[in-house]
């Protein structure tokens, strides 16, 4: 029987639930523990494994192979990634875009020191949008590529929102702009501003007290995450919240433009429709974990993307079935 790769989720949000709620669907995988910077012992979580304090992390080298990263990356990852990449092989979904380059360059410091791998920014997008990027401007090198995300949940920026002082909890859905993607369909290629591409939506509950006026121009001019588009907000109960915005749904598109002969469009289009974001997410990371261990056993060290991932490691299927099955 083959060994099971061993892993540990550090973070139990909405995607570290994800994640433990999936690997029930891996059965390559074990999971070995859970990691939180909360009271252990106040942590109700749905597996039988250990509960730990993320201080004690350095206790358990040698014992995981894979470490699932599911705190935020507006605070989190940028502290916690190289910190864990030290130690154990990491996927996390790091996922802004601006700074993802400076992060890079921090976990594969951390993790060529330490004889590890460091898979960065690993979901649908960036993830699988990136890949699906990559691939259209690789067939149709003069094309332009669009990429739309929503209707749906932002984890990234909803996260963004509840670090904001008075803010008590909070959902934003990203809504593309549906005249935008009707252009790129029909085959044009227009220059657009982030603005005119997507919406923003806010609904927030702000604790006892708070300047709403204040929160709402916090968030309005956050850089990279609301400054350059049309932001709404709404204030509403938590009661409300719970009962409307409790779900977490997204999707997104991408696509490419180009041609091949002079007047002969090729449109080429990716996309997601998701009734639960982090537990897909999740199932992202859990692939993507999967090839970060098979690549560590073939020797490979520090910063990995998506880019440097053979399709085949992501997969437990035997490679003689996907030449027979799949191709």
């Amino acid at each position: 029987m083959k060994e099971k790769i061993k892993v540990a989720i550090v973070g139990y949000g909405n995607l570290g639930k994800g994640v433990e709620s999936q690997l029930s669907k891996n059965p390559d995988m074990e999971l070995v523990c859970i990691f939180t910077r909360r009271n252990p012992s106040k942590l109700n979580v749905k597996s039988s494994v250990p509960v730990v304090s993320l201080e004690t992390i350095k206790d358990w080298q040698g014992k995981i192979d894979v470490v699932f990263l599911c705190g935020g990356s507006a605070t989190d990852l940028p502290v916690q990634g190289p910190m864990v990449a030290s130690m154990f092989n990491t996927v996390d979904s790091f996922d802004t875009h601006a700074k993802a380059p400076d992060y890079a360059k921090s976990m594969d410091e951390a993790s060529k020191k330490a004889g590890t791998i460091a898979m960065t920014s690993i979901g649908w997008d960036p993830g699988l949008f990136s890949n699906m990027r990559l691939l259209i401007k690789s067939i149709l090198p003069n094309s332009k590529i669009y990429t739309f995300w929503g209707d749906g949940v932002s984890q990234g920026h909803s996260d963004a929102i509840r670090r904001i002082d008075g803010v008590k909890n909070a959902i934003q859905y990203t809504l593309p702009v549906k005249e935008a993607m009707q252009k790129v369909r029909n085959g044009e290629t227009p220059e657009f501003t982030k603005r005119e591409m997507h919406t923003r939506l806010c609904y927030v509950v702000a604790e006892d007290g708070a300047n709403k006026l204040e929160i709402e121009e916090k968030i309005k001019n956050m850089p990279y995450y609301f400054d350059e588009y049309d932001t709404t907000v709404n204030f509403v109960t938590e009661e409300e919240l719970l009962e409307s915005h409790s779900k977490l749904p997204h999707g997104g598109t991408v696509i490419g433009v180009g041609e091949t002969t002079e007047g002969t469009k090729q449109v080429v289009e990716f996309s997601l429709n998701l009734d639960s974001n982090p537990e897909f997410t999740s199932s992202v990371l859990i692939a993507y974990a999967r090839a970060t261990y098979k690549m560590w056993q073939n020797g490979e060290r520090g910063y990995k993307n998506f880019s440097d991932v053979p399709p085949k490691y992501l997969s437990d299927i035997d490679y003689n079935e996907i030449i027979k099955n799949v191709l």
